[in-house]
């Protein structure tokens, strides 16, 4: 494909995004994935994907501007992975709205956002005092700037990841009623990794769900039939 057709993911050696780029590649994109480790490499290539050193924590708007310049794309699949506020707040909101900001300045309107299925809903319910609350604010915040940005978005809101085999098969929950739904007796809440992947890659191949917010669980409704629902 042609250069407008290149996807770069952030986060390129999480467990999401290394799943979603031989899925995006055999899509027929090109994928650069952005790492902060060189030692990385190895796996971020091995998926298919060519691996771009840099740092989000601590690159400025207009060095990630310049990673995406040209790309048709962006995918933000990174996370701090909890346990240390600061840094949370660093890469889940101030590196995330950096991204965003530099999505813009490169001329880049298409934008993917892996977020959760609990982010608007959480910062409301969530103890400030639980170590959870620091994530639940930063993803809010993040999300909240790229509704308001003029970016061509898409926000997943996964359930509880899993590392089980895909189904290709989810069910899309009411963004304002996902904690709820989620919280009933028996529900289950679980989202598998390989399943975030496909919707990654669905939503980019088929142009769907373009400034939605789509949270989901592992379900019964084929992706694309899915996502077709979200976007009608």
């Amino acid at each position: 494909m042609a250069e407008s057709q290149r996807v770069v993911i952030i986060g390129g050696h999480g467990k999401i995004a290394l799943l979603a780029a031989p899925k995006l590649v055999a899509a027929g994109f090109t994928v650069d994935s952005l790492i902060r480790d060189p030692d990385q490499s190895a796996d971020v290539t091995e998926a298919g994907a060519t691996p771009r050193v840099l740092d989000i924590e601590s690159a400025e708007t207009s060095e990630m501007a310049e990673a995406f310049a040209g790309a048709h794309a962006v995918v933000f699949a990174a996370g701090a992975g909890g346990g240390n506020p600061a840094r949370t707040k660093a890469v889940d909101q101030e590196a995330a709205v950096r991204s965003m900001d530099a999505a813009v300045q490169a001329g880049v309107s298409r934008y993917v956002m892996v977020s959760y299925a609990r982010s608007q809903t959480d910062i409301d319910s969530v103890d400030p005092t639980s170590s959870f609350y620091p994530y639940a604010l930063a993803k809010h915040q993040a999300d909240n700037h790229l509704r308001a940005s003029t970016l061509d978005y898409t926000i997943l809101g996964p359930g509880a990841l899993t590392l089980e085999t895909g189904s290709g098969k989810i069910n899309v929950l009411d963004p304002a009623k996902a904690g709820e739904l989620m919280s009933e007796e028996g529900a289950s809440v679980d989202t598998s990794r390989e399943n975030v992947a496909q919707v990654i890659t669905e939503t980019l191949a088929s142009g769907s769900a373009v400034r939605e917010t789509v949270n989901f669980l592992d379900g019964e409704t084929p992706i694309s039939e899915a996502l077709t629902s979200v976007s009608s």
